[in-house]
């Protein structure tokens, strides 16, 4: 490898890190839209009431806003019904086309416009790193065009996750939508992590030792196991968020500290499950502790990961018992996705093989 391409897979690699970091703090601006019920506070998309600057008063609106931006949801939403039933989902296509709460239509609220706003710019800035990762991943398609053509994907996933927000848009934040929106997010950030971690390969001061083939292959395993876990925990989640986004809906978002007492089975399930969850990958990390010195890189991770997991018991723990702060929801979320974050880059690190050196030539 030449120090052409040496640079390009450096510069590559910085772009697609702070990408990744993007994404992750764009799930967390979108947990602030959701706990602080601003999710419609823009009703049309991409623009806001009509304009790429969304207005600061409702003077600046026309009279007949709702009945206009009703309209253009119920003419969207029969086209997105129209697409279902012929994917065959005729059940959900009828529930959409009998939803009355695509009838109505919020009130004005300039904070709330402007924290949609807010998300929707780091959403556009989101499409642009990606492009730009694109870009870059071109210049380094030589080293390895599997990098270029993840890139690419990564492009293709972040245009459809665009296309399902105008899709939550129209259906006036639909539950399951809005959770389907959060399982393409976290796709999108295990794509780049891998992307991340395959153009690794190809720096020369990566960190050379691996673990026994024996230890790493077992525990990938566990914590495979691990992810699959988190998954199903992180889809409980989205349900007891869309619980409590239908009992603060019908608080009109008062009395915080009733809506724990409302909540079904669902969320005690949830609560306990990560006692499990964090028993496992104890479990794991005494296993592993033993190499540590064999590859500190995975060390310091997980030593990150099982922060995480204590971090977000205790935001849930507070969560439960303070009321359900509004700043703590969307930490909750934002500390779930980097879970997975980790656990998914560990489980890469833990395939790694060792290979032979890169022969690299500064001339």
């Amino acid at each position: 490898m030449n120090q052409t391409n040496l640079n390009n897979i450096n510069s590559f690699r910085s772009v697609c890190f702070i990408t990744t970091v993007a994404v992750f703090l764009l799930i967390l601006i979108g947990g602030v839209v959701r706990s602080t019920g601003a999710g419609m506070g823009c009703p049309d998309w991409p623009k806001c009431f009509g304009s790429w600057v969304p207005p600061t008063s409702v003077d600046q609106l026309p009279t007949n806003y709702p009945e206009i931006y009703v309209t253009k949801r119920v003419e969207k939403n029969e086209r997105f019904a129209s697409l279902l039933t012929n994917l065959g989902f005729d059940h959900l296509a009828e529930d959409i086309r009998n939803d009355k709460s695509i009838l109505e239509q919020e009130p004005f609220n300039a904070t709330k416009t402007w924290i949609e706003y807010v998300n929707r710019l780091a959403g556009a800035i989101i499409g642009l790193l990606i492009i730009l990762t694109l870009i870059y991943s071109i210049k380094v398609r030589s080293v390895n065009p599997r990098i270029m053509w993840l890139s690419f994907l990564s492009l293709v996933l972040v245009l459809f996750q665009g296309w399902l927000g105008s899709i939550v848009v129209s259906t006036n934040l639909l539950q399951w939508m809005i959770s389907v929106h959060m399982i393409v997010a976290l796709l999108m950030v295990c794509l780049l992590l891998y992307i991340y971690h395959l153009s690794g390969k190809y720096t020369p001061y990566r960190d050379k030792t691996v673990l026994p083939v024996g230890v790493s292959k077992k525990y990938r395993l566990f914590l495979g196991l691990g992810i699959l876990l988190m998954v199903v925990q992180i889809i409980l989640g989205t349900q007891v968020r869309e619980q409590i986004d239908i009992i603060a809906g019908n608080a009109s978002y008062l009395g915080r500290s009733t809506w724990i007492d409302e909540l079904g089975l669902t969320y005690y399930i949830h609560r306990t499950y990560s006692l499990v969850i964090l028993a496992l990958h104890i479990y794991i990390g005494y296993q592993l502790f033993p190499y540590r010195e064999q590859n500190k890189k995975i060390a310091n991770h997980y030593l990150i990961l099982m922060l995480l997991f204590v971090t977000v018991i205790l935001s849930g723990a507070i969560m439960a018992y303070f009321g359900i702060p509004a700043f703590i929801q969307p930490l909750h979320l934002f500390l779930g996705s980097l879970i997975i974050g980790f656990q998914y880059y560990i489980w890469l690190e833990l395939g790694r093989r060792e290979e032979a050196p890169i022969n690299i030539a500064l001339s």
